[in-house]
C-alpha cells in the first residue's frame, strides 16, 4: 500500500530552454529541488532537438524560458519541450514564459495584420500546455488569447517596494509614459501610500516600429522625483524621451522602472546618455554583462516565479499572492 501512495505523489519538475538557464537555476534553488537534466542542440540546418535524460511519466512539469532574442528560436525550442513532455507522459505542464513574446501584436491597428499575441497561446496549447505562466503582460487581454488557465504575474510590488525605499516619498510622482498605463501608475501610487500620478502625451505611428512623438506633460511635476514605469524598455527611445519631458517640465530627478529589459538596438547608449539617475528592472530576460552600467539595478524574479510555482503545485490559491491586483 505505501508503495502505491508513493507511486500516485505528484512530483514537480523544472525544465529549462538554452535562453535564461541562470533564472531557471534561481527558480529551483528557492525551491530546493534540481532542474531536470535535458539534451537541446541545433542541427547543421538550425532545427531543434530536445531530450529529457530522466523519466517525466505523471510529473508537474514547468517549463521555464523567457522569450529572449533570438526570439523565434527560443519560443520554438519552448514548443518542441512541451511537445516532448506531453509525448512522455507529463501529468501537467506549465509553460512559464517571465517574457511574453509578440505580446505587443495583440491587437490589429490596421487591416490586414495578425494577432501574433493569440497565435502564441493557440501554439502553446496545440504544443500541450495546460497552463501558462507570465509576468507582466504588455495588455492583459491577452490572458483570453490562451484556452486554459492564465497565471498573470505582476513585479510591480518588487519594484515598488524598492523605489519607495530609496526615496523621499512626500517628494515622489509616478509618470506614466503615455495614457494607456495610468491605471498602472495608480497602483503604483497605492502602494507607495498615495503619491501623485502624471503622464505624458504621446502619439505613435503604427506604420513605424519603435518610435514615437513625445508631446507634454499631464501633471504636476515641479520639483519632484519622478518615477517613470512601463512594462519593458526596448530601444529606450519612449523612456528617455519622457525623461527629457520631465526635466523640461521641472522635476528635481527622474528614476526609470520596468520590468522587462529588452535593451535592443541603441537602448544602452540611449540610458547611459541621459538624465536618469537611475534605471530599475528585473531579470526576466538575461542581461549580457557588457549592458551593465552603474546607474542600472537588476532585481531577481526568481523569487516571485518560485512562490507562485509552488503555490500552482500544491492547489494553492495565486490570486491572494497579489493582493487582488489584476
Amino acid at each position: 500500500m505505501s508503495e502505491l501512495r508513493l507511486a500516485s505523489e505528484k512530483r514537480l519538475r523544472i525544465f529549462t530552454g538554452r535562453a535564461f538557464p541562470e533564472l531557471a537555476e534561481s527558480v529551483a534553488q528557492e525551491l530546493g529541488i534540481p532542474i531536470t537534466p535535458t539534451s537541446s542542440y541545433d542541427f547543421a540546418n538550425g532545427e531543434i532537438f530536445v531530450r529529457f535524460e530522466e523519466s517525466v511519466r505523471g510529473s508537474d512539469a514547468f517549463v521555464i524560458q523567457s522569450h529572449a532574442n533570438p526570439v523565434n528560436k527560443h519560443i520554438m525550442e519552448q514548443l518542441i519541450m512541451v511537445d516532448a513532455l506531453k509525448r512522455a507522459s507529463a501529468k501537467r505542464i506549465t509553460v512559464v514564459a517571465p517574457f511574453y513574446g509578440y505580446a505587443r501584436q495583440d491587437k490589429k491597428h490596421r487591416g490586414r495584420e495578425p494577432i501574433t499575441a493569440r497565435l502564441m497561446a493557440d501554439l502553446f496549447k496545440t504544443a500541450g500546455a495546460d497552463r501558462l505562466m507570465v509576468v507582466d503582460l504588455h495588455t492583459s487581454q491577452i490572458q483570453g488569447f490562451f484556452n486554459g488557465p492564465v497565471d498573470h504575474l505582476f513585479a510591480l510590488p518588487l519594484l515598488a517596494n524598492y523605489v519607495g525605499s530609496k526615496v523621499d516619498r512626500s517628494r515622489l510622482t509616478i509618470v506614466s509614459p503615455d495614457s494607456g498605463r495610468v491605471r498602472v501608475a495608480e497602483r503604483w501610487s497605492d502602494l507607495l501610500g498615495g503619491t501623485p500620478i502624471a503622464f505624458i502625451h504621446k502619439t505613435r505611428d503604427p506604420r513605424i516600429p519603435n518610435e514615437s512623438v513625445t508631446g507634454r506633460v499631464v501633471g504636476d511635476v515641479e520639483g519632484q522625483t519622478c518615477v517613470v514605469i512601463d512594462d519593458m524598455i526596448d530601444t529606450a527611445g519612449t523612456i528617455t524621451k519622457a525623461v527629457d519631458a520631465l526635466f523640461n517640465a521641472g522635476a528635481k530627478d527622474v528614476i526609470v522602472a520596468a520590468t522587462h529589459a529588452v535593451l535592443s538596438g541603441p537602448a544602452i547608449e540611449r540610458l547611459k546618455n541621459s538624465r536618469v539617475s537611475e534605471v530599475v528592472v528585473t531579470d526576466t530576460l538575461p542581461i549580457p554583462e557588457d549592458y551593465l552600467f552603474d546607474r542600472l539595478t537588476v532585481l531577481s524574479i526568481a523569487p516571485l516565479l518560485a512562490r507562485v510555482i509552488r503555490e500552482v503545485f500544491e492547489d494553492g490559491s495565486v490570486t491572494s499572492l497579489f493582493d487582488g491586483m489584476s
